[in-house]
């Protein structure tokens, strides 16, 4: 029993520290050009496509976010018709 209970102590320190560094590479300078050049586009839409499908997406839903608030704040403030 304390045999079995030393080799997975022993197999669980292994998995644990030694697993296998990853090498990425360092994409910050390559990401800075691109965000610092100076090409006329606002910075918010320098990441490309997806960029710009965020800012529209959030765009429509600030569009649509403020008309809901007035149309509620209106219903709000329009007596109920008691019949």
């Amino acid at each position: 029993m304390f045999r079995l209970l030393r080799t997975l102590n022993q197999v669980s320190r292994r998995t644990i520290t030694r697993s296998a560094p990853r090498h990425l590479e360092n994409k910050v300078s390559a990401k800075q050009k691109i965000f610092q050049e100076d090409n006329g586009m606002p910075v918010h839409l320098k990441g490309g496509a997806k960029d710009a499908l965020l800012y529209r997406a959030t765009m429509a839903l600030t569009v649509f976010g403020s008309g809901y608030v007035v149309y509620t704040l209106i219903s709000a403030a329009m007596p109920k018709k008691k019949e």
